[in-house]
């Protein structure tokens, strides 16, 4: 009678289950780090923290706790493609593909990179930014990578020290903070081609979105390389380019010492950072704002997102464990705050 009693139970629950999926009430996770918070720390070794959307549960190193082994000396950057996290490892050269939601290694791209740096997706093909060997300024490329076979399949030789990259329609939109140098540009491949297109901007441009009009947002923080011989100090800027014609719109620069440095995109807003404090931008002003939303003392901010009506910050550390500071975004105040990786950069959403 027991078994007769549970089996009709269970028949129960999978028609209530089925039936709830069917009328799109009840949407089972896709693995054990999804609906969550992504947190990559450079480390080492490198790392990757995941809290829950209800913060109930928090893991660190969870490639680790996965697959039984480090991702690398040093984490730049992970890039996502439908169920795929790309992990890029630019001290080690190397690509680490797992499952976005459970983790498990799918792939490892090992040859064909050299510190390679951001990834984006394109017509089924992966496109990432190498700066190659720092001490040559004429080395630093573009790996195309087929995702079938993991493989890089060519390469597009590019100007010194690309960073974020980003597609839209056919083309790549490439900032070129300048590696270990400096640089001024924003690079455009258009990939039916491989033809670039080159557009001035000011020194370092490094953070780069698509605002809510479809122009390209930069973030150039301008050269603050105080220990180089020759050092000048230059104008740190928000540019907007328009990605019809591929032509800068408007330059917003910051006053003499004034340098931000992270940038998230939200909505219809800009937010960065300068000197821990939080800064919004609408895309339609034309003016920088004085006043901040959000001030943060006595912390090293490393990483900046918004997301939901919340700013996600990351306090880095990398001698102990650093964290990520949960904030509400309308009333500044702190909700949450959590220990993770050595040198926590980037928060990403699952």
């Amino acid at each position: 009678m027991k078994k007769i009693i549970l089996s009709l139970l269970s028949v129960s629950l999978f028609v209530f289950s089925c039936s709830n999926d069917d009328d799109g009430d009840v949407q089972l996770p896709l693995g054990d780090y999804d609906n969550g918070i992504l947190v990559s720390s450079e480390g080492g070794p490198a790392s990757v923290s995941y809290i829950s959307d209800n913060y109930m549960t928090v893991e660190n190193e969870i490639y680790y706790n996965v697959n039984s082994e480090n991702l690398g000396v040093y984490l730049q950057s992970i890039g996502f493609n439908g169920d795929l996290a790309y992990i890029i490892s630019d001290n080690a050269n190397t690509i680490t593909v797992v499952n976005r939601y459970t983790f498990v290694k799918q792939a490892e791209i090992s040859t064909g990179l050299v510190t390679p740096r951001y990834i984006t997706f394109l017509n089924g093909k992966g496109y990432v930014t190498n700066w190659g060997d720092g001490t040559d300024t004429t080395d630093d490329f573009i790996a195309e990578i087929d995702l079938t076979t993991n493989t890089v399949t060519s390469t597009i030789a590019i100007g010194e020290g690309p960073e974020q990259i980003l597609a839209k329609g056919d083309n790549l939109y490439i900032s070129h903070k300048g590696g270990r140098n400096i640089n001024n540009i924003i690079s455009v491949i258009d990939t039916t081609d491989d033809s670039i297109e080159t557009i001035i901007v000011n020194d370092a441009p490094d953070e780069i979105a698509f605002d809510s009009n479809g122009n390209l947002v930069v973030l150039c923080s301008g050269d603050t390389r105080y220990w180089v011989a020759d050092y000048v100090e230059t104008a740190a800027s928000i540019t907007r380019i328009n990605t019809s014609t591929d032509t800068v719109i408007e330059t917003l620069e910051f006053a003499a010492g004034l340098h931000p440095s992270q940038m998230a995109h939200d909505d219809d807003e800009v937010y960065y950072s300068m000197s821990n404090k939080i800064y919004e931008l609408d895309d339609d002003e034309s003016t920088l704002p004085t006043t901040s939303i959000l001030e943060i003392a006595d912390i090293y901010l490393y990483g900046l997102s918004v997301d939901d009506d919340k700013i996600y910050v990351t306090n880095a550390s990398f001698t102990a464990q650093s964290e990520l500071l949960i904030y509400d975004l309308d009333s500044a105040t702190l909700l949450e705050t959590f220990n993770v990786g050595l040198g926590a950069s980037k928060i990403y959403f699952n």
